[in-house]
Formats: structure tokens, sequence, C-alpha cells
């Protein structure tokens, strides 16, 4: 097999290419480094094979990749030399042929040990980005897919430069003409942005895959590691760099495509003006960071946004419990109130002491065993959704709901959501500020709290107060928060009043 072809130093594929040593190997392509007899130089050959684990697909994205690498002419992208029909050996397929740089990959180089600071991410950013920036510029757009620090190649480090920085293996590349063909999940997960994982890539989720590069060399966990449920890496804790540096990655790795960098012309501008970053482009893209303290859970997936709310405290949950036997009970209280009373009357003042056996008798027994068993069960389902039950808010493709739920996403209710509103009908979201309302007491004038509160707009004329269907009011900073969660899913813009 090929995996023996470089065994033999005496190996030439298409006459002209003496094989060296197997590079990698990886389900049915085998990556060689060769020697070129014609001009002397080395090369990397790439092998497709015809064999048990060939599929269709395979074909098309090695195709794909030659015709691209053919069409490209940057210095920090690996040159086409050649392509032909592989036939030696009772083997079948296709090579491709391309310069051989010679350099570590990132990732070698972390194994290795090699720490990058503020200034190596910066200067390795910028060379990527410029690379990004012909690719994604070419028409149609080249997105490369699968960018990560094992397909970036770093040499020739010197002093407080970087080295030279390639991208390479254009083996998942894709060009947006063909957008509306059969979609294909190709990328590395961790690099990949949310968008990807639907088959569905523009020139931002390169960016996306960048930036989660550049946060793995900082912090040298990769990035399946650091995803929060809302696709979001937590980098605030980053102590080595800058808080300039520290947005800047937040930007470039939202899952939220409008959020996110839409070019990589874009991102390499703010890049090399962070001050300008800080300034100008967190306030237009209103960057939306979950509060240290807050207990709300945001998941986000590339359908749906679950939110869910905390519940009230136990003192309030007992006084609710309390509050709503009072309210149940009352009816009953007040018919047997009356009927004790005539009882009263009758016993006290007339001593007819066979009424009262006759009203007892008139009285159904199942009807006070009825009673009791319904209100206790009422009191049991309201200590569990009281206690138990969280209220949260679902956003999906077709309708904004908040109900209340127990055990995650099992719901126990036994009503119909609190609130349903279909998505395609709001057309607004309004952000309030807190207020103070001036109530009148006892001749005596009191301002009353009213906390910060998102407002959904259903049409014209309904409008939903997210705080009054919540246990417990939001604050400021979760009001922002979640607000521009809501705003960036439907991607309907934020009011303020």
């Amino acid at each position: 097999m090929l995996d023996h072809l470089s065994d033999n130093n005496s190996i030439q594929l298409n006459n002209r290419y003496l094989l060296l040593k197997q590079l990698q190997k990886n389900r049915g392509r085998y990556t060689h480094l060769a020697k070129d007899l014609q001009t002397e130089q080395l090369v990397v050959i790439k092998v497709l094979l015809f064999n048990q684990e060939f599929r269709w697909e395979d074909l098309k994205l090695f195709v794909r990749e030659a015709e691209t690498l053919k069409s490209l002419s940057h210095p920090g992208i690996p040159n086409y030399i050649d392509y032909f029909e592989l036939d030696i050996s009772n083997l079948q397929g296709f090579a491709l042929v391309q310069t051989y740089i010679i350099a570590e990959s990132l990732q070698a180089h972390l194994e290795n040990g090699r720490n990058f600071n503020e200034r190596d991410i910066k200067q390795l950013g910028e060379s990527l980005l410029a690379i990004l920036d012909y690719l994604h510029s070419r028409q149609p757009s080249v997105i490369h897919r699968d960018l990560k620090p094992s397909n970036i190649l770093l040499a020739n480090r010197t002093g407080n430069s970087v080295g030279n920085v390639y991208l390479v293996d254009f083996g998942s590349v894709k060009t947006t003409i063909q957008s509306n063909s059969t979609r294909t999940v190709v990328g590395t997960y961790g690099y990949m942005p949310p968008e990807q994982f639907g088959g569905r890539v523009c020139p931002a989720s390169d960016i996306y895959s960048l930036g989660a590069t550049l946060i793995y060399l900082l912090t040298k966990k990769h990035p399946a590691e650091l995803l929060d449920d809302d696709l979001s890496f937590p980098i605030s804790n980053i102590n080595n760099i800058s808080s300039e540096l520290n947005l800047w990655l937040k930007l470039m790795t939202q899952a939220s495509l409008n959020r996110r960098f839409n070019s990589a012309a874009l991102a390499l501008k703010y890049l090399e003006n962070l001050s300008d970053l800080n300034l100008k482009y967190s306030q237009d893209l209103q960057v939306a960071i979950k509060p240290k303290f807050s207990k709300i859970k945001l998941i986000i997936t590339p359908e749906e946004l679950y939110i869910f709310f905390p519940r009230k405290n136990i003192f309030k949950s007992i006084f609710t419990i309390f509050k709503f036997i009072f309210e149940v009970s009352f009816p009953f209280i007040m018919v047997y109130g009356f009927i004790f009373f005539f009882i009263f009357v009758n016993v006290f003042l007339r001593n007819k002491l066979i009424f009262i056996l006759d009203l007892i008798k008139f009285i159904p027994q199942y009807l006070f065993i009825a009673c009791g068993i319904s209100i206790s069960s009422l009191i049991l389902y309201l200590l569990s959704h009281t206690i138990l039950a969280k209220v949260y808010l679902k956003i999906d493709k077709t309708n904004v709901v908040i109900d209340r739920q127990i055990f995650s996403h099992t719901s126990l209710s036994l009503s119909k959501p609190i609130l349903i509103i279909p998505r395609a009908y709001i057309w607004k979201l309004v952000s309030t500020a807190q207020q103070y309302k001036l109530t009148k007491l006892n001749q005596s004038y009191k301002n009353t709290d009213k906390p910060p509160n998102l407002v959904i707009w259903e049409g014209t004329i309904n409008h939903y107060d997210l705080n009054s269907y919540l246990d417990l009011p939001l604050s400021l900073d979760e009001r922002n928060w979640i607000a521009q969660e809501i705003s960036n899913f439907l991607d309907i813009p934020i009011t303020e009043e």
C-alpha cells in the first residue's frame, strides 16, 4: 500500500516525483514529502486513493482543493505545481503537488513548549487576516473552513518578530458560488462557528476559527474545553493580555454572525488600532457580557435560544403558598362558616338537635373527601411549581414562549404556556431605564422603584413586559445582557426609552 511506497527510494510518481517519506495519513488521503526531479526542489504530494475508505465527497473536496490552489498566488499560501491521475502498483487515485514549506505548525510549537504573548498574537493575527482578506476578496470568495493551529505554519523567528506565517491544507475549502449546493459539514470541532454545523459558511466563519485559534495559543486549552452553553468563550480571565485585545477576541468569536467582525479587512483594521475598537466598535456592536453574579442561565444553538431565570427565594415561596391556600380555601370557609352559624343558631337559640342531624345527613360525605383531595392536590402542584419550577424564555423558528419548567427541559405544567408570541409578529424590543413611580399614600407621596425592563412588542398594539413574568426582577446589567442576546438572536435592534 501507499504507506510503504516511501520505503523504496526508487519509487517515482508521474515519472517526476521521488517519494521520500510519509508526512500524514487521514482516511484514504496520504501526504508525502517528495523531490521534484525536474527542479531538484522538495515538494508535498497529496494522494487520494480509490480504496475501501473512499467517498465521492472526498473526491469532490480533493478536486476543489486542486482547482483553488491553482488559482491562488500569495506568499502565505503554498503554490500549486501539478495535478495528475495516479495508477501505480494497483493503486488508483489522484495526486496534488504543491510547494514544500520548511516550517513547523503552531500546534507543534505549542507541544514543544513555546509560549505566545500579546505581541505574538497581534503579529499572527495581522498576518493571517491579510491572508484571509486575500482569500475572501477573490471572486468568488474562497473560504478555508478548517483554520486551526495544525494548519498554520510558522518559520524564521527572529528577535521581536513572530516569524513568517503560512496557511496550508485547503482540503476543506469552499467558494461562495457553491452556496446553493448540497451542504456538507466539514471542519474541526471547537474551531467551527455555530453556522458551520448547519453546513452554512461565509467569510466571517474563518474569522471565528482564527479567533478560536489565537485563544488556544494564549490559554493552551482546546477551544472545546472553553466553550460555554451559549457557545461563547469566557476569556475575560486571561490576565496576560490587554482589555482591548480581549474585546477584539470577543468580537472575533461571537456566536452570532451579526455581532462578529464581518470581514477580515475590518478585523485587521481594528487589530492595528485597538484603541479605536474600544471607543467605537464596542458601542456599535453592543457586546453582551453575562454579569458576574447573575444566576440566569442562557443556552444558544443555531436554531433555539433558551433563557432560564432564577426562582424566588424560599421565604417568598412560602408566602405565595399560604396566600394561595387562603385564596382557594376562602369560598369553602364562607360556605362552612354559614352552615355552622346556622347550626349554632338552631341549637343554642331553638334547641332543635334534630335539625343538626338532618343537616349533616343532607351534606354528602364524599363532598368533604373530594374537597380535601382537590385542595391537597392544588397545594402540592403549587408547592412544586413555586419551589422547583423556573421561568424560562424560549425562542425557536416560529415562536417566543414564556412558561415555567421543572427539571430542565421537561415541563410538568398542567396548563398552556404563560405566553406565546409568533416570532414573525415581533418587530420591536424596548429597553426601559430604571424608573421611580410617585405613589400617594395617606396624604404623602413615596417613590416606588421600577427596575429596568425589556418590553417585547407584538404588532403595534400588544406588548409584554418581561419583568412581569419573572419571579425576580432583572438588574440593569442582566437586562442589558439579556436584551442584547435576544436582539442578536431575533436580529431586531433595541430601542431605548
